[in-house]
């Protein structure tokens, strides 16, 4: 049992209560008490933290992300997307179930550090001679301790095909969707305190074949697992479907099966209005992805519109080669200033780009009924944010502290009722063992390349 008391709380439910001074109560990993005032103290054993000039928060959702690209940060740095891609994939020809072990595990040890509390990462690069390197991703989410959504991506179309990706860096079409399904088997859990689901997930139009898509959004549906892919990321992407297939990339995925309240999409950059109202219409979830979008330079995407027409939409850090701080926290302020940036100054205020991070991801990931606000019974998922410091003296809005201000340090970190992080440190890895295990991750991936 842990009892937070007499901290500011935005709850992010759907009234948006927030109490300027109250409490968090946790028991078993649930969330059994919240409300303004002091905490009720109870006669069980229990944790009593002193939260005064803290923040509690539900814990922030990564819609999307490749933590195997830590491995991979700092190349191609003035590139498209699409000539980063043809940089970097002969880099991951290189990578095993060793190297995507350490690159994970350092990953989502800086996401937690940064208040994430859950991760969707899209792997789809099996190498033959590999190993099991979705095996390797699952156990790094197991050893830092947040949940995973550990998405089995595929890719089948190499360049002889017209695709992106070398030929001995796909797979087979039906050998992927077997060990698709392999994947669900062995790792999805329907517990709605799961810290491991499996999603499905080809990784883009111009690296898939139409079969795989289709495959794969059938072998989904038959688990009851969620479908996810990137599209609309680029124009390079838009003129490539539109000469291949007659059609925007949002009109393919539809002819494809690939939209529906079972679906997420990452980037979204380059919707019409007609793509964006198709997305809400059919609850499309969109992951995005402002820094990685940035660094790429691809654009920004639609995001009032698509909040506005009622599609989910939730955060995305992306692979840290293309976004190498790789935090989540920052993704609040950078979502913020796009938006503006596209729409003005009301496009977008902080406590919407909160609840993209919040809500807002738990909604794309199909577990708001379980994450992502503060609410009795809810799981205990929380960030608990110190705003004592001089990078927030004089903020009265808490809110606006953690969304506009400089990102505060975590004073807890806790899943499911386990404290992750502790003021600022890692509870459940050593962050110098991690990051020796990643330079060398990283030295030997890229020697291997030369």
């Amino acid at each position: 049992m842990i009892v937070l008391d007499r901290c500011a709380v935005s709850t992010v439910d759907s009234a948006g209560t927030e109490h300027l001074s109250g409490h968090v109560v946790v028991d078993g990993g649930r969330i059994v008490s919240v409300g303004s005032g002091p905490a009720p103290r109870p006669y069980e054993s229990h944790t009593y933290v002193d939260a005064s000039s803290c923040l509690v928060t539900p814990g922030l959702i990564n819609t999307h992300h490749h933590l195997y690209q830590w491995a991979t940060r700092g190349l191609a740095q003035d590139a498209t997307l699409f000539e980063w891609l043809t940089t970097l994939y002969p880099v991951w020809r290189g990578l095993d179930d060793s190297v995507t072990h350490s690159a994970a595990s350092a990953g989502l040890a800086r996401l937690a550090l940064t208040g994430c509390t859950l991760a969707a990462d899209h792997h789809y690069v099996f190498p033959s001679g590999g190993g099991d390197v979705f095996n390797a991703l699952v156990s790094a989410g197991r050893r830092i301790g947040i949940r995973l959504e550990a998405i089995r991506g595929s890719m089948d179309r190499g360049q002889s095909d017209g695709g992106l990706p070398p030929d001995n860096l796909v797979e087979d079409t039906e050998a992927a969707l077997i060990a698709t399904e392999q994947a669900i088997g062995d790792y999805h859990s329907t517990a709605d305190d799961a810290l491991v689901r499996v999603a499905v997930g080809p990784c883009s139009p111009f690296s898939v074949s139409r079969e795989l898509m289709t495959g794969a959004a059938a072998l989904s549906r038959r688990h009851g697992v969620r479908l996810h892919t990137h599209l609309a990321e680029t124009l390079d992407e838009e003129e490539q479907c539109l000469a291949e297939n007659g059609c925007t990339p949002t009109e393919y995925a539809e002819q494809l099966g690939w939209l529906g309240s079972d679906v997420w999409l990452a980037h979204t950059v380059h919707l019409s209005p007609a793509a964006v109202k198709r997305l809400g219409a059919t609850s499309t979830g969109s992951a995005h992805c402002p820094t990685s979008n940035g660094r790429l330079g691809t654009g920004i995407a639609p995001v009032r519109d698509l909040l506005d027409a009622g599609a989910p939409v939730g955060l995305g850090v992306d692979g840290a080669a293309s976004n190498e701080d790789g935090g989540l926290v920052v993704e609040l302020r950078s979502a913020l200033y796009q938006a503006r940036q596209r729409g003005g100054p009301r496009a977008l205020d902080a406590r919407k780009a909160l609840w993209m991070g919040t809500m807002g991801g738990a909604q794309v990931l199909g577990r708001a009924d379980s994450l992502g606000s503060i609410e009795q019974g809810k799981v205990a998922d929380l960030a608990v944010w110190d705003l004592s410091g001089m990078d927030h003296a004089g903020i009265a809005d808490p809110v606006a502290a953690l969304v506009l201000g400089t990102p505060p340090p975590l004073k807890l970190l806790i899943v499911g009722g386990r404290v992750v992080v502790r003021d600022g440190v890692l509870l459940t890895a050593s962050t110098d063992e991690l990051a020796r295990d990643l330079s060398a991750a990283s030295t030997k991936l890229q020697e291997a390349a030369r």
